[in-house]
């Protein structure tokens, strides 16, 4: 049974560019200055390290196809280099990929880097170009602010929340962030505003306004990974540990039947579940969090040893109690009804043919608003605001959580 990989690889440097509109730098400068700020941190030369990813997700603007650039840009010593794609997670994909390596013991030292180099286009936001032909069908016209637009218009139908609670909610998230930012001298946008900037901002997808919606940068950030041995052999203390990595891809369910009512990501959740459980945590974080994203009580990673009596039939039970705790039970009952790969359909048929598939169809706004499938299993905003009072982590980081509503965590 796979063990994770809780505390088998520690990050030994870490750094990044200056972000912003880098007219004065292409996508390789922006290489160079995000590795040689994490090679100094990690206090080693380029020839120790062992492996290298890349992680860029609209190559075709700047560095182009394969490893090669990270390779040249950095004169790496004839190592293996991989680029890897995957939307806004390609980040986290090359940082996956360099954790593995090393936690399977493959290399010692790894190096993740991501860039990209949008502004040169001239284009207002993410460069628009077609993936494939099926990805057009798909996603035709489809735009970052569009997409979450609608659910969060979904997510307010389906838990009766009213319109102006909402966006104030959304609103404490872009606070927060222009006030990291101005903290922060790399940062891109480095102005804090006010509640009342970001609720009476220009609407550019209702109910999302200019602030809620993210900025585009040039920039790139770097890590470079080993093992815990070889960080305190190097003289590091007070090691940076990576406790889980867990990434979850839709398979098209939530875009091609009914059974997703667009309200949540099932990714989300899903991931966020297996995340608590890599990392052995047995009690949800008391920072506030809505219940429905991530109140979650997964039993920590069992050791090594053979069960006691009846431990199977207590874990089964406490996992399916965290299944109901996280909103996993309906989601993904729902989500099983959906129909399997899809195969080409017997002429008589027609496309109606997938067993146990509905046709699609837009839901009706009555549906969002359907009380049948039970109370809403959110936190209504006063008793997150309640909450938020009374919390021990009533400090920076438990107000800062407590406002988000729906941010996400990284362990």
């Amino acid at each position: 049974m796979a063990s994770g990989i809780r505390d088998k690889v520690a990050i030994l440097g870490m750094g990044c560019s200056r972000f912003g509109e880098r007219w004065d730098a292409d996508a390789e400068d922006l290489i160079v200055e995000a590795y040689e700020e994490a090679l100094g941190d990690a206090g080693i030369e380029t020839k120790q390290i062992e492996a290298a990813w890349l992680a860029t997700a609209i190559e075709e603007q700047h560095v182009g196809k394969s490893g090669v650039p990270l390779a040249v840009a950095l004169r790496l010593p004839y190592i293996p280099v991989t680029r890897v794609e995957n939307y806004c997670a390609s980040g986290s994909e090359a940082f996956r990929g360099a954790t593995y390596a090393v936690a399977a013991g493959a290399c010692d030292i790894a190096l993740a880097l991501g860039c990209e180099k949008l502004k040169d286009t001239g284009y207002g936001g993410l460069p628009q170009r077609s993936r494939g032909a099926l990805n057009s069908m798909y996603w035709a016209n489809v735009s970052a602010p569009g997409s979450f637009a609608q659910l969060a218009a979904a997510y307010r139908a389906k838990h009766g929340m009213d319109a102006g609670d909402l966006k104030r909610a959304m609103a404490h998230i872009s606070v927060k962030s222009h006030d990291n930012g101005s903290r922060n001298p790399k940062a891109h946008l480095k102005n804090k505003i006010s509640m009342e900037q970001v609720l009476n901002a220009a609407m550019v997808a209702e109910p999302l306004g200019l602030y809620d919606c993210c900025g585009v940068s040039d920039g790139a950030a770097c890590a470079i990974l080993t093992t815990p041995e070889i960080a305190r052999g190097l003289g590091k203390s007070d090691l940076i540990s990576v406790k889980a990595l867990q990434l979850a891809v839709s398979n098209g369910v939530e875009a091609q039947h009914n059974s997703w009512d667009g309200s949540y990501f099932a990714t989300t959740r899903i991931a966020a579940k297996r995340a608590y459980h890599e990392a052995g945590i047995a009690e949800r974080l008391l920072i506030g969090l809505d219940d429905e994203i991530l109140g979650v009580g997964v039993p920590a990673l069992a050791e090594p040893r053979a069960p006691a009596a009846g431990a199977d039939r207590r874990r089964a039970q406490m996992l399916r109690a965290s299944d109901r705790r996280l909103g996993l039970a309906d989601d993904l009952r729902d989500l099983s009804a959906a129909p399997g790969p899809r195969r080409a359909a017997p002429a008589a048929q027609g496309s109606r043919a997938r067993a146990g598939a509905q046709p699609r169809r837009l839901s009706p706004p009555e549906r969002l608003l359907d009380r049948d499938r039970g109370p809403p299993r959110g936190l209504a905003l006063k008793q997150r605001e309640q909450r938020a009072s009374t919390s021990p982590w009533r400090g920076e980081v438990g107000e800062r959580w407590n406002d988000a509503s729906r941010e996400g965590v990284i362990l």
